[in-house]
């Protein structure tokens, strides 16, 4: 095990993409001072949007910031995976204060074609692997706990499915259903440790999936005119890291500009 940190540490996931969410989030971590671990699986962007592997340049852009930063490849349709991620980050720096749980796994399928084989991949990369990489947060973050510190700080990530219907999105909105529906029980369940557990929705945001008349259709519907972009949800996430947070968990915070679904 490396010397313990003296910043506080966070574990961030689903980082692969320059202009990802998740990218954003970890940008705004450094600058409000943590380290960070990231993971990612850069071979589903890849297959999903067709771009090169970019975490080299992430990790770079983000060390240039003063932050020390590692990064793991990693699957969490391998149950072992978030276990694995969880010890990684601790190895290396000796502690882990927050985890902000950004990855997702998501296909657009019509219900008539939809295949228990994409229900599961979706259950258990979006549902089961945050609800591993809380328990095994908590766990760390207990054995670390005499290190001090404004206390624990979970981030989760949902969409919208309760604002309005995603017909073909449907194994999708199973998956973060469920991360919306454990928010509030795991906030009680790690409250005696000093750890806030909280979600985001980011609504509709512009990282580059969207193209001509489906992303004006898509800003249309925003009463701004324009989607929402990962800087305008990071700013929450790092506020919810935050010491100035720690009365708020168990909330779904919706981050998306007053989207109208009508």
């Amino acid at each position: 095990m490396f010397a313990s940190s003296a910043r506080r540490v966070a574990l961030v996931t689903g980082v692969s993409r320059t202009n990802g969410i998740a990218a954003a989030v970890a940008h705004r971590l450094a600058a409000d001072g943590y380290d960070l671990f990231l993971s990612g699986l850069p071979a589903y962007d890849a297959a999903e949007y067709g771009t090169e592997d970019r975490t080299a340049q992430v990790v770079a852009a983000l060390r240039e910031t003063g932050a020390a930063v590692e990064y793991r490849a990693g699957d969490f349709a391998d149950p072992a995976e978030p276990g694995a991620l969880v010890d990684a980050a601790l190895h290396r720096y000796g502690r882990i204060d927050a985890l902000a749980a950004v990855h997702a796994y998501s296909t657009q399928t019509p219900l008539a074609e939809i295949t228990a084989e994409e229900i599961d991949r979706h259950l258990s990369v979006n549902a089961r692997g945050s609800l591993l990489l809380v328990k095994h947060f908590a766990a760390a973050y207990e054995q670390d706990a005499e290190l001090g510190g404004p206390g624990g700080r979970i981030v989760l990530f949902t969409s919208g499915q309760r604002l309005g219907p995603m017909p073909n999105e449907l194994a999708y909105i199973a998956s973060k259903g469920a991360i919306e529906a454990l928010t509030l029980s795991l906030s009680a369940s790690v409250a005696g440790q000093g750890i806030t557990v909280n979600a985001v929705n980011p609504g509709p945001c512009d990282t580059g999936y969207s193209t001509g008349e489906a992303y004006q259709r898509v800003a249309a519907a925003f009463p701004t005119g324009r989607w929402g972009t990962p800087a305008d949800v990071a700013p929450v996430v790092g506020w919810l890291c935050s010491a100035e947070s720690g009365w708020v968990t168990g909330q779904v915070i919706n981050v998306e500009g007053g989207f109208h679904r009508g």
